[in-house]
């Protein structure tokens, strides 16, 4: 094995185990405790979705901060949010602020869940002087279509009475005019990328009400009423703003919260692990590497639909770097990930146990197979 041997760690999180920085911490010890030589480059990952914030900031040493928000139902919540390590860029999950976890399942309701704590979350950002925002959309316990969002930024969404709306989807069916004479004039100098991974329109069959309302708690009434309120408020978007959004791709994400960013902050919807690659610089860490890990919690066919161990594979092979995947759970269909540029995966368990201890040695687990490769890699 080359001596001078240069390895990026770049896993996601194993979800309730170990952040990503813990991840790429676990298999550094493993590899120095058999050659103290090689050199690690952590590149914390996700790929949109829940941890996403937490792995941009340990990516670029920036900074997380804490905000108590108004949360999906009202009530108040304590957020997240980050600034990047250059200080230019904010990254935020509305789930830390609008997510369904933050309700319990029997007071689940999209009528009347909002978005509001997330547009705090955008204007606690734009207070740092940020020029740009990263927003990842998934996880909500909403469907007002980002009405909360704007609200929190200064815009009066008003009746035929000239009266605001209430919160929740349920609302958006008195919508009558928008009111944009105090929205954040701040945000006309920022760049929104939103990490959004589905491509629902907001209304109709595969629209945010039919397809996500249900696990947010709507029957088949409120399913209905909601995909009619949604349509509403698109068609005075349309009239008012000049946008047509409705059948965009991405709008239904996140209950039609894709729809409202685009509409009223100019938001470009990517690949959450696109977005990822690149505000981790992970390209450029590969290039000049020897060899590329990463991993996740758990490993299967799944995991060439966007997921991270396949995206820094994907990038990885740009430049004919192996690729090693390390898992908690290595489930079915893998092999067409060795066709996609994964080149081994290495599940982390030592035997059989509870769930509740698997995430408990998460970090010691990785820590031994991290070692048991590097050794196997000596005989090479």
């Amino acid at each position: 094995m080359k001596k001078d041997l240069t390895i990026v760690l770049a896993p996601d999180s194993f979800k309730e185990s170990m952040t990503a920085k813990e991840a790429c911490e676990a298999m550094e010890r493993g590899i120095k405790k058999v050659n103290d030589s090689i050199k690690c480059i952590h590149v914390p990952m996700a790929d949109g979705g829940e941890g996403t914030m937490q792995s941009l900031v340990d990516a670029t040493n920036g900074k997380v901060y804490s905000l108590k928000v108004v949360g999906p139902l009202g009530n108040e919540v304590e957020a997240q949010y980050g600034i990047l390590g250059d200080g230019d860029v904010g990254v935020l999950e509305m789930a830390s602020a609008s997510g369904i976890h933050l309700v319990s399942t029997e007071k689940r309701n999209p009528l009347l869940t909002t978005t509001y704590g997330t547009g705090q979350l955008i204007k606690a950002c734009l207070d740092h002087g940020v020029k740009k925002l990263l927003i990842g959309i998934g996880g909500s316990a909403t469907n007002d279509g980002g009405a909360g969002v704007i609200q929190a930024l200064g815009v009066k969404l008003l009746d035929k009475q000239g009266n605001e709306l209430s919160f929740g989807g349920g609302e958006l069916g008195k919508l009558n005019s928008i009111d944009l004479e105090n929205f954040d004039s701040r945000l006309k100098d920022v760049v929104i990328e939103v990490a959004c991974d589905v491509n629902n329109p907001l209304c109709g069959e595969k629209g945010a009400s039919n397809v996500f309302g249900p696990q947010k708690g709507a029957t088949k009434e409120m399913i209905g009423i909601l995909d009619n309120n949604l349509k509403h408020y698109a068609d005075i978007i349309k009239r008012q703003l000049g946008k047509d959004v409705l059948n965009e791709p991405g709008a239904g994400a996140a209950g039609g919260l894709g729809a409202g960013l685009m509409a009223f902050l100019d938001g470009t919807l990517k690949k959450g692990i696109e977005m990822v690659i690149e505000y981790a610089s992970l390209e450029e860490k590969v290039k000049d590497a020897d060899m590329v890990w990463t991993g996740e919690g758990s490993i299967d066919f799944q995991t060439q639909y966007g997921k991270t161990p396949l995206g820094v594979a994907t990038v990885a092979k740009k430049y004919n770097k192996p690729v090693i995947a390390l898992a908690g759970r290595v489930g079915e269909g893998i092999d067409v990930l060795y066709e996609k540029g994964i080149d081994s995966i290495f599940g982390i368990m030592k035997g059989v146990a509870p769930i509740e201890e698997a995430l408990a040695n998460g970090q010691e687990n990785i820590e031994k197979t991290a070692e048991n490769i590097i050794r196997l890699m000596n005989l090479l």
